[in-house]
């Protein structure tokens, strides 16, 4: 892959309820058209590599985006701030939906944009991936779930008011391409959650992708983690570029 000249920095988008919330932005420098993926970070915030993530995909041609999910407790980058979100319940699942749909917005206003918008998410993000893909649908080209933990949920009695539903029992809504990627050693989700997601995808007719990664738990991709494999993170993120590639077309080089 030849490397762009890409142009990255802080943004601010309107998130739900019209609240401007803050963002990292990344994108290539050539005039495009340019495809627009939204970032969605993992629970431990919104962080140095979450950023890192956005400049990947703006080097290899997309318009990328992500967005603060906590930027209504404080800096998503700061511990305390994630831990507070985190003794709350985590961010409400309609408050997300309302973050991410202005996150979209904000890729399709700029005058580089292709028009096309997939997300992807990791962790808690995986899990908020996968709901934007049963909800959001008719807003994205392609959805992709990173080892997302709780998509199913097994004692009902932890759904919360913030997160009242298992995004699995939402499968049916989904209308976008889905493509997931899990370690086997995860304590969450584990490969039996994983059947379970597939199983359900299967029964709706959904188009979907599942790949499994032996040798890897949770995190797989997160370099600066001891969950980091190198073999199957290289491997993963071919997958992901390539789903984007056929779903959201070839960005302009």
């Amino acid at each position: 892959m030849a490397f762009r000249n890409i142009q990255a920095g802080m943004a601010t988008y309107r998130g739900h309820g019209g609240d401007r919330g803050d963002a990292y932005y990344a994108h290539p420098t050539n005039a495009g058209p340019h495809p627009g993926v939204v970032v969605i970070h993992h629970m431990p915030g919104w962080d140095e590599w979450t950023c890192e993530v956005a400049r990947k995909f703006a080097h290899h041609g997309y318009a990328a985006i992500a967005p603060s999910l906590y930027f209504r407790v404080g800096d998503g980058a700061d511990e305390a701030v994630v831990t507070k979100v985190r003794e709350g319940g985590g961010v409400p699942d309609e408050q997300m939906l309302g973050d991410v749909t202005g996150a979209i917005d904000f890729l399709r206003s700029q005058p580089h944009a292709s028009g096309k918008v997939g997300v992807i998410g990791f962790c808690s993000g995986g899990r908020q991936a996968y709901l934007v893909a049963c909800k959001l649908s008719h807003l994205v080209q392609g959805a992709v779930d990173c080892w997302g933990g709780n998509v199913v949920v097994d004692d009902k009695s932890r759904l919360t008011k913030a997160q009242p539903v298992a995004p699995i029992d939402l499968t049916e809504g989904i209308s976008c391409p889905v493509l997931g990627l899990f370690g086997n050693e995860d304590p969450n989700p584990t490969p039996e959650h994983v059947n379970k997601t597939e199983a359900e995808l299967k029964k709706h007719g959904k188009n979907y992708e599942f790949h499994r990664y032996d040798g890897a738990g949770h995190a797989f991709f997160a370099w600066y983690r001891p969950n980091y494999r190198t073999e199957q993170a290289v491997d993963g993120w071919h997958k992901v570029f390539n789903f984007f590639h056929r779903h959201l077309g070839a960005p302009r080089t």
